[in-house]
């Protein structure tokens, strides 16, 4: 029965209880940990577990709520070395018949939706795949190691002066050649 206690799913829409929770827990083993971290590019993922319950929403839709938790290990961006970090975040997901939701006309311009938790109801709610979309989007895109320190560099050719900031400012001489020009007709 899909409303008892450690289940990962899929649970099918179908069969979930319209007056009661339906309670979820999802811990991947170390091999499944190993393809998710290579599937994300980290160097290794040492926990991962996400657990909650999926309860009626509406007449037919479904809120599925739970807490994530993960520790990574990615490289750091400056210095290669290991940056361990630890994820906790919950999650939520709606899962609304499509009439309830705004769809935009065909070939309309979309913006993005207010509320990016709610998704059309499909004939299954899988917390696996929403732990792995959750994990994949709380991941530190730039991991940086507590002594790593960003280093200046440039290039240029040979011989060339490098570029400085003031360089960069296109309007920063007009000033000097405003003074050079008023100085020069006063002569």
């Amino acid at each position: 029965m899909a409303e008892s206690a450690g289940q990962s799913g899929p649970f099918r829409t179908s069969e979930l209880s319209q007056s009661r929770p339906t309670r979820f827990s999802v811990e991947p083993g170390e091999a499944a940990r190993a393809a998710i971290a290579e599937e994300l590019g980290l160097s290794a993922l040492r926990k991962l577990a996400f657990s909650g319950e999926i309860r009626p929403e509406g007449k037919r839709g479904f809120q599925l709520t739970g807490k994530l938790g993960a520790t990574v290990v990615q490289p750091c961006v400056v210095t290669l070395a290991p940056v361990t970090t630890r994820i906790e975040t919950q999650v939520t997901r709606t899962y609304l018949p499509e009439a309830q939701i705004e769809m935009p006309e065909a070939g309309a311009e979309v913006e993005m939706p207010e509320d990016e938790t709610v998704e059309a109801i499909g004939e299954e709610i899988a917390p696996e795949a929403v732990m792995f979309e959750a994990l994949s989007l709380s991941v530190p895109e730039y991991p940086r190691a507590a002594e790593a320190e960003l280093v200046q560099t440039t290039a240029e050719p040979e011989g060339a002066a490098p570029i400085t900031d003031e360089d960069l400012k296109p309007f920063a001489g007009l000033a000097g050649l405003r003074d050079k020009m008023s100085g020069g007709s006063n002569e």
